[in-house]
């Protein structure tokens, strides 16, 4: 999760998902849609397929109109962050005062917040690599309110859990290249792969169905047919590719037929 850019101001405390916490967020407080103005939130690819399709615009669309494109530090992988508007707030494409214009399919970010999530450095004996912090900006009456979760509870209601399902080995696949030494660099093309699978859905399929992607490689027809007319499966698959092309991880759904052959 991107956190707003007073975060040098916020001392993160871990928290277990079973932490309880009071935050209620409403039209009736004098705060609602403070926290959407001058913010930076970096967008996931399920986030982007979601937004593209509620706004019925392809992915070249919405990433154009919507976001910009940034460099992860220490990692020196893609990412794309939303666009903020031009105004004296800087703020969201989406907010209007009455609310989100795109609630139903706001971004994990958003979905998260007052809570935030990080992750601890990739190490294969580590189950449990993430924790939770509360954001806990001096505007936000959202924690004067009486109502009780538990963070766990608090991602199940904002449907959050269901994201990071999704989102996983995207994030998984940014926390590996996080842990490698900082001289070791990413191609050029190797970072345009890894844009179009993780950010373009609508060109990784054609790249997928309309190149010689299956010559070179080696993948279920069940899993052919399912990446066909689903999205996330497709999405799904796209990660499991860049974990092959990045970190030379072959899965049960993707294999290289010609190793000595080039993307």
């Amino acid at each position: 999760m991107e956190i707003p850019n007073n975060m040098s101001k916020i001392k993160p405390e871990s928290l277990s998902k079973d932490h309880e916490f009071k935050f209620e967020c409403h039209k009736g407080n004098k705060c609602f849609t403070h926290c959407c103005r001058d913010i930076n939130i970096t967008l996931t690819p399920y986030d982007i397929i979601r937004l593209k399709n509620r706004l019925n615009l392809s992915s070249e669309e919405f990433l154009a109109i919507y976001t910009n494109p940034n460099l992860l530090e220490k990692t020196d992988l893609p990412i794309i962050t939303l666009k903020l508007l031009d105004d004296e707030e800087h703020s969201c494409p989406f907010i209007k005062e009455t609310g989100c214009l795109v609630y139903n399919d706001r971004p994990t970010a958003c979905r998260y917040y007052p809570v935030g999530f990080a992750t601890l450095p990739h190490r294969e004996d580590i189950d449990e690599a993430n924790f939770y912090f509360l954001i806990t900006e001096s505007h936000c009456l959202g924690f004067k309110e009486e109502k009780i979760w538990t963070v766990n509870n608090w991602r199940k209601d904002q449907g959050v859990d269901i994201h990071d399902e999704i989102n996983y080995n995207w994030a998984d696949l940014i926390v590996r290249k996080r842990s490698f030494p900082p001289n070791i660099k990413l191609t050029e093309q190797t970072k345009q792969m890894f844009f179009l699978a993780s950010y373009n859905i609508d060109k990784f399929k054609k790249f997928i169905f309309e190149s010689s992607f299956f010559k070179r490689y080696e993948i279920p027809e069940n899993v052919i047919e399912r990446i066909k007319t689903d999205e996330v499966e497709l999405l799904k698959f796209g990660m499991e590719w860049l974990k092959l092309i990045l970190f030379k991880i072959e899965t049960p759904i993707i294999k290289i037929k010609n190793p000595d052959g080039k993307i």
